[in-house]
Parts: structure tokens; C-alpha cells; sequence
């Protein structure tokens, strides 16, 4: 302490002596002009600044003997415990349905009859709509009429040759009438029944797409679309990396962003096929029950749970530092007392991350206090003052 009041009055004596006739020197010599000596002048100042760091330097060492903590790094704490991970596969997927179908008609003409209108529910094998037959009804009728006689002619053929009278040419004759009829009425039937459009499945219409009277191609024209919401899934891919970890009844959190509705499911279904193209697999995720109303390709957000850890360690990955051996490490605290303690560097190993936080698979045990704010400004075996 005498050190640094003999050093700071020296220089207090020094200045005070000193400042007056410098001034008026430093005056005398700009007045002159002569580069010489102004030269010089600059020169003896720059010694004396140079004297006064030194000075100063030497006061700023004093004091740090007696205030040790003036320099001490302050540091946040948290303690390590253990909690249950969850770690999550984001993805994005559609909700569908296995039964949502644009129907066409089987034969071209003209659509007759529209029976239903969009939001109706049917049943599966309702009419739904009809096209014109052109003409098929009266061919059947003509048809009809033909295939009673030649059943009637066979029925009295077959009864006298049961009965051993006639010849068995009219008998066969009578037959093979009967059945070119039979076949030429089952294949107008088969005619007939193509004007027929009906419902492939129980469900509701969701569009009539041609109007009553429009003329229809086979096979090409739409006529109206079926849905059927009791069975709609969320279809996603997943990369392959992940076939291990998802698997039937996989927790997924499922977002829809439209509805701003977020509820919980399950996977229901996982693929058995590799995409080579993309190197994906596809689930199916089932669509929870929830009092917004959901459609078919409505988009989702996907947090799918591939990984969970009962007893996991987690920390911020921000006050993880690298070593030149590419080992990762992180401080704690030893030696506590009070509000000090001296940090020591360990090697940890690192897992799954989520977020800010990422997994400790070894390196740490719970209750270890791990240095927070400050981190990376510590080094190994350092006082540190706890400011929590």
C-alpha cells in the first residue's frame, strides 16, 4: 500500500512541478520553428507518456494483489437432473383418404338424371345418376319377349324327350335357342346396367361435376366425387434413416396450421417399401378426432416421436466448447464455498438434440452444478464467483 501512494505521489509532484514550465516550453518551441527541435520535444513527451504507462501499469498490479477478486470471472450455475428426453422427427404431410373417387360413366350418351346433390350421404350401390341407353331398353324387350318363347319351346321339347317322343335334333334345336337368347338378354343386361352410375362405397358427395343433360364420354367425362371421412389418415414420407426408430403406434404431435389446432395421434401404418428415388418410406397417421373440421389434402405439421430416454441429462448447446481433438467439454464446479468455487473442464459425449437443449450421454451425473453464463470465458482450475 506505502508503494502506491509513493508511486502516485511522485507522479502527482512530478506533474504539478513540471506542468507550468513544460506548457510554456512546449510554446517557446512550436513558436521557433525549428523542426529540430520540435522533433525533439515530441520525443522527450513521448518518453514521459511511456514513463507514466508504466507507472500506471505498475499501480493497477498493486491493486490487484490487494483486491484478488477484481478480476475473478462471474459465472451463472444450473445443476444437472435427470428428465425424460422426447426427441422429434418434423415433417410435413397430407390428410387423405383411401376412399375419395371421381366417377365417370362405363358408356357414352347423354346424362339423363343427376339423383343426388352435393353434400347428400349414400349408401354403397345407390343411383346416384343415369345415362341415356339409346335404345337398349327396347332391344331388352324385343329380347325379353324372344327368350320367353324359346324357354317355353325348350320346357315342351325337353318334356316329350323325357318322355321318349320327338327326335333329339328338336330337342337340342329348342335348347340351343333357348340359350343364345338367354346369353344375348344377360349381355344386354350388362349393357344396360354400364347407363347405371352408383355409389362404389358408402360415403357423401362432395361435387357434382356434370350437369343433368350434358353429353358424357365413357370413361372420360367426370360426373361427381365421393368421399368417405370416416377413414381419413395423414400421409407423410419419412427418410430411411429413421425405419428403425418409427414403427406402429408412434406418438405424433399433429399440427394443423389452417385450423391453428394441434392435437395428439398415433402411427397407424409404416411402409414395407423404400422409395430409390428419394430413399423415403411412407406412414399413415390417423386423424384424431377434433371439433374443427378436417379435409381430404389439408396440410399438416408433423412432430413424430423416434426417440425417448426416461432418464436423460439435458443442457443448453450453446456453452458446449471444442478442444483441438475435436473432444466436446463443458465446466463445472469443485471446491464450492460460499459464493466461489474453481471450475474444472470435462469431456463429455453428446446425443440427440431438440431445440436449444441436446443430451448428455455421458461426462456428467446429476446434481453436477455446470457453469452457464461465463462459460466460455473460464479456464481449467480458475476461481469463478457464483452470481446465481
Amino acid at each position: 500500500m506505502k508503494k502506491i501512494i509513493t508511486l502516485v505521489t511522485l507522479s502527482l509532484i512530478l506533474w504539478s512541478c513540471g506542468g507550468d514550465k513544460q506548457e510554456a516550453s512546449l510554446e517557446a518551441v512550436l513558436n521557433s520553428k525549428n523542426t529540430k527541435d520540435i522533433t525533439a520535444k515530441r520525443q522527450e513527451l513521448v518518453d514521459q507518456q511511456q514513463n507514466i504507462q508504466q507507472q500506471l501499469k505498475q499501480i493497477d498490479e498493486a491493486l490487484a494483489e490487494i483486491n484478488p477478486d477484481k478480476n475473478v470471472p462471474l459465472i451463472t450455475t444450473f445443476k444437472a437432473k435427470t428428465e425424460e428426453f422426447n426427441h422429434y422427427v418434423e415433417l410435413q404431410g397430407n390428410v387423405t383418404t383411401k376412399q375419395n373417387l371421381v366417377l365417370t360413366p362405363e358408356m357414352s350418351g347423354i346424362l339423363t338424371s343427376v339423383y343426388v346433390k352435393e353434400g347428400d350421404k349414400v349408401r354403397k350401390g345407390q343411383l346416384l345418376a343415369l345415362v341415356d341407353d339409346g335404345g337398349l331398353a327396347q332391344q331388352k324387350a324385343q329380347l325379353q319377349i324372344q327368350a320367353d318363347l324359346a324357354k317355353t319351346t325348350y320346357e315342351r321339347q325337353k318334356r316329350l324327350w323325357d318322355q321318349k317322343i320327338g327326335s333329339e335334333i328338336q330337342f337340342l334345336q329348342a335348347k340351343s335357342t333357348y340359350d343364345g337368347q338367354m346369353a344375348a338378354l344377360n349381355q344386354i343386361n350388362q349393357q344396360l346396367a354400364k347407363t347405371r352410375i352408383t355409389a362404389p362405397f358408402s360415403g357423401e358427395i362432395d361435387d357434382v361435376i356434370t350437369e343433368q343433360g350434358s353429353v358424357v364420354g365413357a370413361g372420360q367425362t367426370p360426373i361427381m366425387r365421393i368421399v368417405n371421412l370416416n377413414d381419413m389418415y395423414i400421409e407423410t414420407e419419412v427418410p430411411e434413416r429413421y425405419l428403425a426408430n418409427i414403427s406402429n403406434d408412434s406418438k405424433v404431435e399433429v399440427n394443423f396450421p389452417v385450423l391453428n389446432e394441434t392435437v395428439q395421434a398415433k402411427v397407424r401404418q409404416t411402409g414395407n417399401y423404400i422409395n430409390p428415388s428419394n430413399r423415403t418410406f411412407k406412414i399413415e397417421i390417423e386423424v384424431p378426432k377434433t371439433e374443427k373440421q378436417i379435409k381430404p389434402n389439408l396440410t399438416a405439421r408433423l412432430k413424430i416421436n423416434d426417440y425417448t430416454n426416461k432418464e436423460a441429462i439435458l443442457i443448453p448447446q450453446n456453452i458446449i466448447s471444442e478442444n483441438a481433438d475435436g473432444e466436446q467439454y463443458i465446466y463445472i464446479l469443485e471446491d464450492k464455498e460460499n459464493n466461489k468455487a474453481v471450475a474444472k473442464q470435462v469431456i463429455i459425449e453428446t446425443g440427440e438434440t431438440q431445440g436449444d437443449v441436446i443430451e448428455i450421454l455421458s461426462g456428467l451425473k446429476n446434481n453436477d452444478e455446470i457453469i452457464q453464463e461465463g462459460a466460455r470465458s473460464v479456464k481449467e482450475g480458475q476461481t469463478v464467483k457464483i452470481i446465481n
